[in-house]
């Protein structure tokens, strides 16, 4: 018996020890605050400049007062825009690459995207280029068919933006209906 008491004791010795150095830990502290703030600044003087880089886009058009009646709608998210065919070079002037929710409403005269707590944008229906389903849109990537993108004109550039649908199952729908109204749109070209 006398041989276990030594290791009680040992074992009730070891105690964590008291921290001393507060001045250095309050400084690694405030260290580590900086450095997020730096990269936080950096990121977002970088989405300044690439909206800066993107200023020759010209302002986005609003839908009609009288667009006629709706082909379709769907309700869902907004996940960005970005060059055609480069899906990682998001374009952010103009708000195009805020994601948000959005209401899509496809007639006649074309596309509306109604954005709440972001700026809406039309596309018309001579401008609309292509429809397809995809898996990925710069910062978002979904499994193979996630995700509605729409490739359309603006000024001089091809865009692709990006939509996932609330009901998955709406986006072969959406697909079929853009195609049939472009090629109906290319035919009286």
């Amino acid at each position: 018996m006398t041989s276990a008491a030594p290791v009680i004791l040992l074992a009730a010795e070891k105690e964590s020890a008291e921290v001393t150095d507060w001045a250095a830990r309050i400084g690694w502290v405030v260290g580590l605050a900086l450095f997020v703030a730096l990269v936080y600044w950096l990121m977002r003087e970088g989405w300044k400049w690439r909206g800066t880089l993107q200023s020759d886009l010209p302002e986005l058009p609003s839908a009609p007062d009288d667009p006629g009646p709706a082909t379709l709608t769907m309700s869902g998210r907004y996940h960005g825009s970005t060059t055609a065919g480069q899906w990682l070079d998001r374009i952010v002037a103009h708000g195009l690459g805020t994601r948000s929710r959005a209401e899509l409403t496809l007639s006649d005269a074309g596309l509306d995207v109604v954005r709440p707590g972001a700026d809406d944008f039309f596309v018309p229906a001579g401008a609309l280029r292509e429809a397809r389903l995809d898996k990925g849109i710069a910062g978002k990537v979904l499994t193979e068919g996630g995700l509605l993108v729409v490739t359309w004109q603006h000024g001089d550039r091809l865009i692709d933006s990006g939509f996932r649908s609330d009901h998955a199952a709406e986006h072969t729908e959406w697909v079929e209906a853009l195609t049939n109204m472009i090629n109906k749109t290319e035919g009286a070209r």
